[in-house]
C-alpha cells in the first residue's frame, strides 16, 4: 500500500501496473493524496492504469500478470509444516484445517501398530513445491478431508500435475468431525487391499 510520500514521488499511479515484475500490483487507500493514487475501474476490461479499454493486447498482459502474481505468492503464503526433517517411508499423509487433531492421533496410532507414514499439514494455497515434492517422494499419498468431493485432491491434481493414482482420498462427510478411527480404518484398508492385490 502506498503512502502519501510514496505517491508524491511516482508521475502517475497505475492500480495494475507491475513495477517489480512480481505480478503483485500497488494498492492505495481512499484520501491518502489528495490527487494521486485514486482509480475507477470495472470487470477486467482494463489497462495497467484501470481505464476502460477494449484493446486485447492489454487484456493479455493483465491476465499474464495475474500469472506472475500466483507463481509469487507460492513462497509469500505459509508453509506447510512437515512432521519429518526428511521423507523417509513408502507412504505419506496430507490434511489441512479441522482434519489436523485426528490425523495426528491417527499418526500416532499407525506407529503403534508398525505402519510408518511421513506426513505433511498444509496451511495455505497455492501450493509451494515442499507439496510438490512430498507427492513426488512418496508412493502413496492419503489426501485427509471432510467433504464429499475430493476438492483437495481435486486441486493438488489441478495445481501441481500430481499423479491421480498416487493421490487416495480419505473422506468424511457425515456431519460430524473426522476421527482418528475414521482415518485410520480408510488408511488400513486401503493398504491391505493393496498387499491382497500383489500377493495375487
Amino acid at each position: 500500500v502506498l503512502d502519501a510520500a510514496a505517491l508524491e514521488k511516482i508521475e502517475k499511479f497505475g492500480r495494475y501496473l507491475d513495477i517489480d515484475k512480481d505480478g503483485i500490483t500497488y494498492r492505495t487507500l481512499p484520501g491518502t493524496h489528495p490527487s494521486k493514487g485514486s482509480f475507477f475501474t470495472r470487470g477486467t476490461s482494463r489497462d495497467e492504469y484501470a481505464t476502460y479499454t477494449e484493446d486485447s493486447a492489454a487484456y493479455q498482459r493483465n491476465m499474464d500478470r495475474l500469472i506472475r502474481k500466483w507463481n509469487t505468492e507460492k513462497d509469500m503464503v505459509p508453509a506447510p509444516q512437515s512432521y519429518q526433517k526428511k521423507n523417509q517411508f513408502k507412504h505419506g499423509i496430507l490434511f489441512f484445517g479441522t482434519s489436523t487433531y485426528a490425523a495426528e492421533e491417527a499418526m500416532d496410532i499407525l506407529k503403534e501398530e508398525e505402519i510408518f507414514v511421513d506426513a505433511l499439514r498444509l496451511k495455505s494455497f497455492p501450493f509451494n513445491k515442499t507439496v510438490e515434492d512430498f507427492i513426488n517422494s512418496h508412493d502413496k499419498v492419503f489426501v485427509i478431508e471432510q467433504n464429499r468431493d475430493a476438492q483437495m485432491k481435486s486441486l493438488l491434481m489441478i495445481e501441481l500435475q500430481a499423479d491421480p493414482k498416487k493421490l487416495i482420498s480419505i473422506l468424511n462427510y457425515d456431519g460430524m468431525p473426522i476421527t482418528a478411527d475414521n482415518i485410520l480404518k480408510q488408511i488400513t484398508l486401503n493398504l491391505s487391499s493393496s498387499s491382497k492385490l500383489k500377493v495375487k
